[in-house]
């Protein structure tokens, strides 16, 4: 097996879904269940397993957190700034997803809850992920 002397980032993805009511965009998110940032509310997402794909992965990481699947998963930004994640070197691919009809949530696997909540009254964020949905608020679901 080839070795790589170069210290290497991990790969992660991170999923932001959406669906409208009543003209306003929800977002579903997740409660972390483990450190870091444990207890607090995340965008559902992990690391890219070796054997896969960041789109596979992107499903994958969504359904195991919150029981949300068949959701059509587009490609938005690749976020790596260096403290991004405090357990090392991650870069992320976020994808976006809209869903219209009313999908039950479930928290599963390191996630303690799943909800869905008003773009207007998030609570607070874990990693970047505020900066991650202030941009997809700026690009993606601007109204003219």
């Amino acid at each position: 097996m080839y070795t790589y002397k170069y210290p290497r980032p991990s790969l992660t993805v991170d999923i932001s879904v959406f669906k409208e009511i009543e003209n306003q965009h929800e977002l579903l998110l997740i409660k972390r269940k483990n450190p870091p940032f444990a207890g607090m509310w995340a965008l559902p997402g992990g690391f890219v397993d070796m054997d896969e794909t960041v789109e596979t992965a992107a499903k994958r990481e969504l359904y195991e957190e919150t029981n949300v699947s068949g959701v059509n998963l587009e490609q938005f930004h690749v976020f790596s700034e260096i403290d991004r994640d405090p357990r090392g070197r991650t870069v992320s691919m976020v994808f976006i997803g809209f869903v219209k009809e009313q999908q039950k949530v479930k928290a599963k696997d390191d996630a303690a809850e799943a909800s869905w909540f008003k773009l207007s009254k998030l609570p607070q964020l874990a990693f970047d992920h505020a900066r991650i949905i202030q941009m997809i608020k700026e690009k993606k679901l601007k109204r003219s």
